[in-house]
């Protein structure tokens, strides 16, 4: 009973996108390993439907922005991430490819004309499909005990990560 439900309500999820990404990175390679090591500004195009929405943004220091990462391989399910070179499930990586390829950056928002909002700390493709805009509050988002153990020998001020070829989407 609770597979039939489950199975119809999946048959009714839908995504709306409700804006766009822009973004210097036009190709997989040039996007950082990590948004937030980034001072590239990029601007969040939100469609002019949904510009209510935006109410109050200014407001925000920080944001979480969902995004879909349309080049992702929605088939691969193991990633090998840099500074581990050991395989992992994708749900206990960062990996691009996964079966739903959905992102999530935290960015600084900087400044906002209108519709369109300039950040830093984007880690998207020029063009992504923007699904969610959310405010970031360290008070209630930051968990500083939370942890990745087999992160716990990473360097996250190494900007100059080389991407394993495995990790890139489309390869």
């Amino acid at each position: 009973m609770v597979m039939a439900k489950l199975t119809e309500e999946i048959h009714l999820m839908t995504l709306v996108p409700i804006g766009v990404i822009h973004t210097p990175y036009k190709e997989l390679e040039d996007i950082p390993r990590q948004g937030r090591l980034s001072s590239e500004v990029c601007v969040i195009e939100v469609f002019s439907e949904y510009l209510p929405g935006l109410l109050d943004i200014e407001q925000c220091t920080h944001l979480f922005v969902l995004f879909w990462l349309h080049r992702g391989d929605r088939s691969r399910l193991t990633a090998v991430p840099p500074h581990d070179g050991r395989e992992h499930g994708v749900f206990a990586t960062r990996s691009p490819n996964r079966p739903n390829p959905i992102a999530l950056d935290i960015v600084e928002l900087l400044e906002v004309e209108g519709n369109r909002l300039k950040v830093k700390g984007m880690d998207a493709l020029d063009g992504s499909i923007l699904l969610d805009i959310k405010p970031y509050s360290a008070e209630m988002d930051s968990l500083p005990h939370a942890r990745i153990a087999w992160q716990d020998t990473w360097e996250m001020n190494d900007r100059r990560v080389p991407l394993d070829k495995r990790s890139i989407v489309g390869r």
